[in-house]
């Protein structure tokens, strides 16, 4: 079977809402549909991803697998979701992926959005379409890895490397929320990197109380002089979220050598938090001696720059002569990567994901 005429049904799971659709050939094939998730009631979420695939299947016809993200923890190729934070509905391990099997009678894949976004940028998105970019450019440069990170109501990631995805032994092979949080080292990063973070710094700051309800959009808007309230605290709120996003990068890259893309709903806001996440990609670190020293061993372009892209194309190509053999090796001798924004829907890049762990599935016979 091939990509070609392989329909898979996919799901994007959020604590708010769930939206479904079906891809084919790396294309959505249908509209999406969305319902609510009633995520705090296990009988209507339940039935809310059962009547959602059922809507999709009947649009679409015949159809092979059923593959989605959701959150974790999780034993993904068990399909059992854990004991979730922020789905009241899941309090304890649900056989997810075995009940839609049952009901549905084909193979059912689960992972999650961290993982499935990343793989999405990886084989339709992002990287593809900047490999193109630097060949068209005549560069030799061309990038296998990626960290894929999302930025919402928490804080996730996916790696692809050599072109797989980085799944773990335990399902947990991107957990980038429990790196350590620069701000306060008693906290996981995203404590620092999510929606209750800004909202956090910005009450902090402004010195009211906590207010779930002004959104990150709506302290952008005073951050940017367009709303009314703090532009000192709503400026602070960003800051430090570049900040603590941009030391939880480097510390992946110091693992992962990569491009790293960013999307999620936070990531709009990029026009405030990368200068702060930048400064901190890039910043020195000090040894014993007082010695400044680069955190990476490469260099991390800002590839949102169009200025920018020439240099990161071009690298420092040199020509080196192999002594006694006449022999001439050419080398790029720029160590480089770039973060940069998602250029589809994160959503949508999401289900991509999905589409391509189906298709890789079956390919194998591993379903």
């Amino acid at each position: 079977m091939t990509e070609r005429n392989t329909t898979v049904l996919t799901l994007d799971a959020g604590g708010t809402n769930l939206v479904f659709s079906a891809f084919r050939n790396f294309k959505e094939i249908i509209e999406p549909i969305t319902l609510p998730a009633n995520a705090h009631d296990y009988d209507k979420c339940i039935g809310a991803i059962i009547s959602g695939f059922e809507q999709v299947a009947e649009k679409v016809g015949t159809y092979e697998v059923i593959s989605f993200a959701f959150p974790g923890p999780a034993d993904y190729d068990l399909g059992i979701i854990g004991n979730l934070p922020n789905f009241n509905a899941f309090r304890k391990p649900v056989p997810l992926g075995p009940i839609l099997k049952h009901h549905f009678n084909v193979p059912v894949l689960i992972n999650n959005d961290g993982n499935l976004f990343a793989l999405g940028v990886a084989r339709a998105g992002f990287l593809p379409a900047l490999n193109q970019r630097l060949r068209d450019a005549g560069s030799s440069k061309q990038f296998q890895n990626l960290v894929g990170i999302t930025l919402g109501t928490g804080f996730g990631c996916g790696i692809v490397a050599n072109g797989e995805l980085v799944r773990g032994d335990n399902s947990c092979g991107a957990e980038i929320h429990n790196t350590l949080n620069a701000t306060n080292p008693n906290w996981n990063a995203e404590e620092s990197i999510s929606t209750r973070a800004i909202q956090r710094v910005y009450a902090e700051y402004a010195n009211i109380p906590f207010d779930a309800q002004l959104m990150p959009r709506d302290i952008y808007e005073i951050a940017t002089g367009r709303g009314a309230g703090n532009v000192q605290a709503a400026q602070e709120s960003f800051l430090q979220f570049g900040k603590a996003l941009g030391a939880s990068i480097v510390n992946v890259l110091t693992l992962i050598d990569g491009v790293v893309v960013i999307g999620g709903g936070l990531s709009k806001n990029w026009d405030v938090f990368a200068p702060a996440m930048f400064n901190e990609v890039n910043r020195q670190i000090e040894d014993f001696k007082g010695t400044a020293h680069s955190r990476l061993s490469f260099k991390v372009y800002n590839l949102e720059d169009p200025t920018v892209f020439d240099e990161f194309a071009k690298g420092n190509p040199e020509s080196i002569v192999v002594p006694r053999s006449g022999e001439t090796i050419q080398y790029d001798s720029m160590q480089r990567t770039g973060i940069a924004l998602c250029n589809i829907d994160s959503s949508f890049a999401t289900s991509l994901g999905a589409y391509a762990l189906a298709l890789e599935k079956l390919q194998n016979n591993l379903v």
